[in-house]
């Protein structure tokens, strides 16, 4: 095949000092080599101590996680939700059916909000059963549902008026009657604790018992219960990672190398580094979220491949006929520099999420990068110490394997008849390249940001079910609020702020897109309709009769703030940002009338709408810088501006192939996309480094180029090939997660990969012939 062997060439590239393109740092994984039983009884002690550490890790189920920032938005959403703590608190109980009104029907939905007023950790619920009648004057109004109902006929006019009550009429029970709401307050001790499981669970019980044979369909929805399925996912979800990391990991290695000594060590490492970066994540305080959930296979892509390069490296010098000791050494010398390089690339890709305005993407910046660090450590010293531990009989190996090694001989023959094809003709290949990627970069630039909040709560569960039925009946399931402040000693009843109120609910309510409105307006224009009262004393008399944790909901509690809340349904951020900005321009008019109020638009959609398309161009700007960062890198570690230029359109590949593939499902760009493209990027360009550092000690002086690439290829190609579709895998695990996010995450982190060899063999082959070429033909004509 080549003129002469690849394995024996390699060894004699030991034989020619080189500067390290790692500046000695692969030399670390030489120190544990030097006592290796020493070694493992350290790592023992420190897996013990990452079991307890894994153990400390809770997990973050905060819907609004993602736009945790210093900013001044979300500290005013914190601070509504802290002076007006509904929403947050809020399980929403959705019944519905074509009988929902029936009479048998309308008892049992009775029993049923008598029932759930008895569950433990609840502070108070609303239902259509909360509406008053018209009240006698200096009387307190009368229940509006009766002890007995009525029958026959008076029924049927007692369901008209219902039907037409002010205060449930679209809020608690649609316009048709066949939707009820029924909004349970939880007391905030239990949704921040354990004990919301229990108390879901109770009330589940409780819907199904009391509803039962009533033909009613009956979901949960609200914060409580997205949290509750967001953790149980979460949870769900680790275990099958770590599951399939281990499972792929040993597969792949027993396939590929056929002794169990040799899965150990190519599949060991990784796993320990999985252990011990979760491990350091728990004591560093770490909580598990919607991206450090692929903490897992991201860990395993990290350190995987540099470990089956290492382990295959060492292979091949096994079958040269040297030692164990110096198989493994002079592995880690060859290959070592390009794992740490590798490392270091996926470094600087999670050091690019600090740009991010979110905390919560910052946080798995920094994970990440703690993550990359620890795999580096693992792979290189526990490769090379399993490795001298568990290889023995050297010379029976090197002569059993030497005669049988068809799949490895395979895949090294269909790596040389790529390369011999690519180095052909590379200016040629190249220009294609160029071109092929200057047309998916144009597609690329062209998507835009996207961003729903079911995305982020399982889709298969009832929470998403039901905020859909609320979209479609009640006109939204998700807040907004507009946060009312008073000038400083002005009193809630005095006229100029009530007049405040009563403008600000005219105009949201009057908003296309918002329905769902309440306040103390409500209540006022109620009592002004049906008690033909509207003096501020009988207002001051009815709130000072509600429920402290109704009026909670409106009114702050030393009465210097109010909040005006409606609804809007769960569509794309960039269809609800139109309808916050044009309401928020709206109130501009009464801000000038009255200067002294404060009046500000908030609530989770106002975040998302107004934050989530700058966050995720953010992020893409920081791809796009990272490009050019990473490969400056590279050459100077390589120092070489050959291959700084060589690694750009191989790197560049992967994103904008994912990226049109987004484009062309209507995608668009995600928080979970740009993560995941993010982090690809530098993880795609693992198999770049290892053939570029493989390049550098083929080539030397009288060695031709062309063969130089395709010898290099030969060495590495195989294992690269193999771990691509290993890794690849493993990361396609996450589509049976019930999180869409982690789904999109885990498929374009998977096509990435993919994407990156197929670049790396087709496209990083010729640019590098014809760069060399170029190198060569500029200094003949100096």
């Amino acid at each position: 095949m080549l003129e002469r062997n690849p394995v024996e060439a390699g060894a004699q590239m030991l034989e020619k000092p080189r500067l390290s393109i790692a500046f000695g740092l692969e030399r670390m994984g030489l120190i544990a080599m030097r006592a290796p039983i020493l070694s493992c009884i350290i790592l023992l002690a420190m897996v013990i101590g990452a079991v307890f550490g894994i153990q400390r890790i809770k997990i973050d189920d905060s819907l609004s996680q993602l736009f945790r920032s210093d900013s001044r938005e979300y500290r005013q959403y914190e601070e509504v939700t802290r002076r007006f703590p509904s929403t947050e608190f809020d399980v929403l109980v959705v019944v519905e059916g074509k009988t929902l009104l029936q009479r048998d029907n309308l008892e049992k939905i009775r029993d049923l909000v008598t029932d759930l007023q008895l569950v433990e950790g609840t502070r108070g619920l609303i239902s259509l059963f909360s509406a008053r009648q018209a009240p006698a004057p200096g009387k307190l109004p009368a229940a509006l549902f009766p002890a007995d109902l009525p029958q026959g006929a008076d029924y049927d006019k007692f369901i008209e008026t219902v039907k037409t009550n002010e205060i449930i009429r679209g809020k608690l029970l649609s316009e048709d009657g066949t939707l009820a709401l029924v909004v349970l307050s939880l007391e905030p001790s239990i949704v921040g604790n354990n004990g919301l499981k229990k108390t879901i669970d109770e009330i589940r019980k409780i819907m199904a018992t009391d509803l039962a044979d009533t033909g009613l369909s009956k979901e949960l929805s609200g914060v409580p219960v997205m949290q509750l399925e967001i953790r149980n996912a979460v949870e769900r979800d680790g275990l099958i990672y770590n599951v399939a990391g281990i499972l792929a990991g040993c597969l792949i290695a027993i396939l590929f190398f056929r002794k169990v000594s040799f899965m150990i060590v190519a599949a060991f490492p990784p796993l320990l580094a999985i252990l011990l970066s979760l491990g350091i994540l728990g004591w560093a305080g770490f909580q598990l979220n919607m991206f450090l959930n692929v903490m897992t296979p991201l860990i395993m892509v990290i350190s995987f491949s540099d470990s089956m390069q290492l382990t295959f490296a060492a292979r091949d010098r096994l079958l040269a006929g040297e030692d164990r000791f110096s198989a493994f050494r002079n592995a880690v010398l060859v290959v070592g520099p390009a794992c740490v390089l590798t490392h270091a690339t996926a470094g600087i890709s999670f050091l690019a999420l600090q740009f991010s305005d979110s905390d919560l993407i910052r946080t798995f910046g920094e994970a990440g990068l703690a993550a990359t660090i620890i795999a580096l450590i693992a792979v290189l010293s526990l490769v090379p110490v399993f490795g001298v531990l568990l290889v023995r009989n050297e010379q029976v190996f090197a002569a059993k394997f030497q005669a049988a090694d068809a799949g490895v001989n395979a895949l090294r023959a269909f790596c040389y008849w790529i390369a011999v094809r690519m180095v052909g003709r590379p200016g040629l290949f190249s220009l294609i390249a160029v071109v092929f990627v200057g047309g998916l970069g144009v597609i690329y630039a062209n998507l835009e940001p996207r961003y729903r909040l079911a995305d982020q709560v399982p889709d298969k569960q009832q929470a998403v079910a039901a905020s859909g039925r609320l979209d479609a009946k009640l006109t939204g399931a998700n807040p907004i609020d507009i946060l009312i402040e008073f000038p400083k000693g002005a009193s809630l009843y005095a006229p100029e702020t009530l007049q405040v109120i009563a403008d600000v609910h005219s105009m949201v309510e009057t908003q296309a897109g918002v329905g769902n409105v309440w306040s103390l307006e409500t209540l006022r224009r109620w009592l002004a309709e049906k008690a033909g009262s509207s003096d501020v004393a009988t207002l001051k008399e009815y709130v000072s009769v509600i429920p402290e944790h109704l009026v909670r909901r409106f009114i702050s509690a030393d009465q210097d703030a109010v909040v005006v809340s409606g609804r809007v349904p769960d569509l794309d951020s960039s269809a609800i940002l139109p309808v916050v900005d044009k309401l928020d321009a709206a109130l501009n008019a009464i801000r000038q009338k009255h200067p002294g109020f404060e009046i500000a638009v908030t609530g989770l959609s106002a975040i998302a709408a107004r934050n989530s398309a700058n966050m995720i161009s953010k992020l893409n700007h920081g791809l796009t810088i990272e490009f050019a960062l990473v490969a400056v890198f590279i050459g100077l570690a390589f120092r070489s501006w050959v291959v700084m230029f060589a690694c750009i359109l191989p790197g560049i590949f992967p994103v904008v192939l994912s990226g049109t593939v987004l484009w062309a499902l209507g995608e668009g760009l995600q928080f979970a996309s740009v993560v995941a493209l993010t982090v690809s990027f530098g993880l795609g360009l693992s198999a770049t480094i290892h053939f570029l550092n493989r390049l550098r000690l083929e080539t030397a002086p009288g060695v031709d180029a062309a063969l130089a690439v395709e010898r290099a290829t030969v060495l590495v190609g195989p294992a690269l090939i193999l771990t691509t579709v290993v890794l690849a895998c493993g990361l396609v695990v996450t589509v049976f997660s019930d999180l869409p996010s982690l789904r999109l995450f885990g498929w374009l982190s998977a096509f990435a990969m993919v994407a990156a060899l197929v670049a790396d063999l087709f496209i990083l082959r010729p640019t590098a012939m014809w760069l060399i070429n170029m190198s060569q033909r500029l200094r003949g004509t100096r």
